[in-house]
């Protein structure tokens, strides 16, 4: 409690308020650009993020005049890895060969967390059955060692079928869950998304994740991160286009409402097969925006302060106490108080809360009790109220799931500034750009807000810059 000494009368500040308006902007948190390996004409897809760089598909030549062809003409994917040069160049991509490259698909793959063992989707049939132009030939799943560049010790997946598709699969950061996609019987749709558990050294059997995640259009391409979430393609309405990407996640078991990744990552082309850094700060996914499928990269614009400094709360209660009446306990009289703001109030301590920032003229009148004399403005001062020059979050301090509230920046105080932005990183990987911003969470949990603030520069001088931060404390909705 910090105290104000004003000759006789002692002012302590004891308390908080505050309160406020304009429009949000929600800014763009991704920038995107079509990767180099990219050749025209072809498709390439379904990155897959390695030490050295991006394992990914695609159905480009076999060699500069021959394409690589099934027994009906059309092209088939292989496998390519394009090594890292630097931070932001790749060398030319170099073909992972296997038994089935020259006849068969390759791709999309996933490697265990050893970053030797090879789960990727091929045709199941293999023998004279699969030059049969009448025949429907299915994916399903193989897994392989890599050596150096080739793929070895070919063998299927158990739960591969002949009678439907299984593939695009992707192993969790503890290798003990792979996800896939399946238009096995018993679905939700056009194709699902199942699991299956490691257990003592054998994949158990296939589950489906179910109504929250599946619908009845078709989810493909799923990705666990190792945050946990859940990435995935869809092409169920409300999106952007056709295909789009989407998230989810566990919360005590059951799988949240997915979550559409905002433009543009999504367009109203088709998006997909989506793969992120564990920071969710770059990545890749496979769009058609241009004239074929093609690998773009993403990378996060989201501002996050290392450190903001925490928002403290704005004070207009006080204090007050005539000295002399603290040192004689036993005079006879009364002590009648004037706050300045049409308040009055009693005692030879009282406390006043100022209905907010403003000069008020505090007076103290002292009635002699024996004698009923009245001495008025026995003491006298002009109070300052202020608020602490500081950018200002008004926000609740605890929400529940899914519960729409409103922050806004209208008590910000920072004299002097001509303020150009306010930007808002919400804690959750979402910002936006306002005075006042619209919020609801997906998730419970404590979040850290941060409010930062940008002045246009004075001439001559470099813009100003301040950040402040608040946490609010996300329930489960009851």
């Amino acid at each position: 409690m910090g105290k104000r000494i004003l000759y006789i009368i002692i002012i302590v500040l004891i308390s908080a308020f505050s309160s406020s308006k304009i429009n949000a902007q929600q800014p763009s948190i991704y920038e995107i650009k079509r990767m180099p390996f990219n050749i025209n004409g072809f498709n390439n897809i379904s990155p897959v993020i390695v030490k050295d760089g991006i394992i990914f598909c695609s159905d480009r030549r076999f060699s500069v005049f021959q394409d690589r062809t099934s027994f009906d003409g059309r092209r088939l994917y292989n496998i390519y890895m394009a090594v890292r040069k630097d931070t932001s160049g790749f060398s030319k991509p170099i073909e992972l060969n296997s038994e089935r490259s020259n006849k068969f698909n390759n791709g999309p793959l996933c490697l265990e967390p050893d970053g030797t063992t090879v789960y990727f989707t091929s045709e199941v049939e293999t023998g004279k059955m699969a030059d049969n132009k009448k025949f429907k030939n299915h994916s399903g799943i193989f897994i392989a060692e890599l050596k150096g560049l080739d793929l070895v010790s070919v063998r299927p997946f158990k739960y591969n079928d002949p009678q439907y598709d299984v593939g695009q699969p992707s192993i969790s950061k503890d290798g003990k869950y792979i996800f896939f996609a399946s238009d096995m019987p018993g679905g939700k749709g056009g194709s699902d998304l199942y699991y299956c558990e490691l257990i003592n050294g054998e994949w158990s059997a296939p589950v489906n994740l179910g109504t929250k995640v599946n619908s009845s259009a078709t989810e493909n391409y799923p990705y666990i991160h190792p945050s946990g979430r859940l990435y995935f393609t869809s092409d169920r309405p409300g999106g952007f286009g056709k295909l789009d990407v989407y998230y989810t996640y566990l919360t005590n078991g059951a799988w949240e409402d997915p979550v559409l990744l905002p433009e543009p990552i999504n367009s109203a082309s088709d998006d997909f097969a989506f793969v992120a850094e564990p920071d969710l700060q770059k990545g890749y996914f496979s769009s058609d925006r241009g004239r074929e499928d093609d690998i773009y990269q993403f990378t996060s614009t989201i501002i996050r302060k290392a450190s903001c400094d925490t928002l403290e709360e704005n004070n207009y209660c006080y204090r007050f106490f005539e000295e002399n009446a603290m040192k004689h306990d036993t005079m006879p009289f009364r002590y009648e108080w004037r706050f300045g703001d049409g308040k009055k109030g009693t005692g030879k301590v009282v406390e006043h809360c100022f209905a907010g920032p403003g000069t008020y003229t505090v007076q103290l009148d002292v009635v002699n009790l024996i004698t009923k004399e009245v001495t008025y403005n026995e003491k006298s001062e002009t109070i300052v109220v202020t608020d602490i020059e500081q950018p200002y979050i008004s926000a609740p301090d605890r929400i529940s799931t899914n519960q729409n509230i409103s922050m806004n920046a209208d008590s910000t105080n920072l004299p002097g500034w001509k303020i150009s932005r306010y930007y808002w990183n919400f804690g959750d990987e979402t910002v936006a750009v306002g005075k006042e911003v619209p919020k609801s969470y997906l998730k419970s949990g404590t979040y850290n807000i941060q409010l930062i603030v940008t002045a246009e520069p004075e001439p001559g001088a470099k813009s100003r810059e301040a950040c402040i931060s608040k946490n609010i404390i996300v329930f489960p909705k009851p």
